[in-house]
């Protein structure tokens, strides 16, 4: 069996076979970021990628998606790697590589890291966004003075509006996961508990919603790329087929459609009837 070099920040750790590397990525002996060299390869890569991608070439795509989900993401070895480092890290490979993000995450482990992922990376998107629209509306040319966000609530609420911001994003993730979860259950794509669903949706959101700090459009960007994380994310925690994440995912969102196109028309149905029946007396 071919040898794997391993260096961490220049300096080399020695050569190991692939199942010690796992073993270690396991056991916090090696870190995701570690870099991994054998003969045929042009480059250093970290051994989170190698990892993944030596599993997938040995065939044996069950065992691969275990022991890539049981090395975790860099948030979850921040102890080893420093809180900043790790969190950028962990944003940069859901942006950047989704499905090897995905592969790597641990689907159990508890809701504490998962959960404080998303309240960092949400909070921060969020605030930015609303302190922009803030900073946008103060000027009286484009806020339109009393119909700014200001001139209708008062500076106070927006204020509240931010120190809320951690549990309303907390109580959201929860109950959209649980939402998410049963939606899974219906199509028949569950095949892990409730807590794996909630760390998808946790990651999905604490990378996503930092797009919210973009101007103009990072809403619209943030909802289109929180879809499609969870999409992939719940395909390859739940190991379920594309097609029922994607069906998944989606449910919530035509049953809402269904239920307001059903409301409105009953509601265009009670107003002609009232027309109709004063217009006849």
């Amino acid at each position: 069996m071919p040898t794997i070099h391993v260096a961490r920040d220049g300096a080399k750790l020695g050569s190991f076979s692939l199942e010690e590397i796992r073993e270690g990525l396991r056991t916090g002996r090696f870190l995701p970021t570690d870099l991994g060299w054998q003969n045929g390869m042009a480059d250093w890569r970290p051994l989170s990628e190698f990892a993944i991608e030596q599993s997938a070439a040995a065939a044996a795509p069950l065992a691969a998606s275990t022991s890539a989900a049981a090395i975790g993401l860099p948030w979850e070895h921040r102890e080893q790697l420093g809180f900043f480092k790790a969190f950028f890290e962990t944003v940069s490979l859901l942006l950047t590589k989704p499905v090897e993000a995905f592969a790597m995450m641990k689907p159990e482990g508890g809701m504490t890291d998962p959960m404080l992922f998303a309240l960092i990376g949400g909070s921060a998107g969020m605030i930015v966004n609303v302190l922009f629209q803030v900073l946008f509306q103060s000027f009286t040319a484009f806020g339109g003075g009393s119909r700014s966000v200001i001139g209708m609530f008062g500076m106070g609420w927006v204020v509240g509006y931010i120190v809320m911001m951690p549990v309303l994003l907390a109580l959201g993730i929860f109950i959209g996961s649980g939402i998410l979860h049963v939606c899974l259950m219906i199509v028949g794509g569950a095949n892990r508990p409730f807590e794996t669903t909630l760390r998808v949706v946790c990651f999905s959101c604490g990378a996503a919603y930092l797009f919210s700090m973009i101007p103009i459009c990072g809403g619209l960007i943030t909802a289109v790329y929180s879809i499609v994380l969870e999409i992939i994310g719940v395909s390859r925690a739940h190991e379920t087929a594309t097609g029922k994440a994607v069906m998944a995912v989606f449910l919530p969102l035509v049953v809402c459609c269904g239920v307001f196109l059903l409301f409105g028309i009953l509601i265009g149905g009670f107003g002609a009837s009232f027309s109709d029946y004063f217009n006849r007396h």
